[in-house]
């Protein structure tokens, strides 16, 4: 006898924390849970895979999976952004001032 397919509670959590690494990517603490989800959802696809078909969950793992990585791209973004407009607000600060009549 086939033993009934399970869900895997691994997956929901995949998905949980890739969400709250989506929301919180922009302010560059969604990197930690996009890393846990990683994680989680590589061992999950391997005990997944290791079931043969009798622990469900794909999709969650697959959204999370992509929310996460969605984090941290958002993460970078803001880490570039914050980069670019201190630069920016560095060069526009004022430098030495010279007389009119100095080269």
């Amino acid at each position: 006898m086939d033993p009934e397919p399970a869900s895997s509670t691994k997956a929901r959590a995949v998905f949980a924390l890739g969400l709250t690494a989506l929301l919180t990517g922009a302010l560059v603490g969604g990197v930690i849970p996009a890393t846990v989800a990683l994680v989680l959802a590589r061992q999950t696809h391997r005990q997944q895979f290791a079931a043969g078909g009798y622990l469900t969950g794909n999709k969650w793992v697959r959204r999370g999976r992509k929310l996460a990585w969605a984090g941290i791209i958002l993460a970078l973004a803001a880490l570039v952004l914050a980069t670019i407009s201190g630069l920016l607000h560095v060069a526009g600060a004022p430098g030495q001032d010279f007389d009119t009549n100095t080269d």
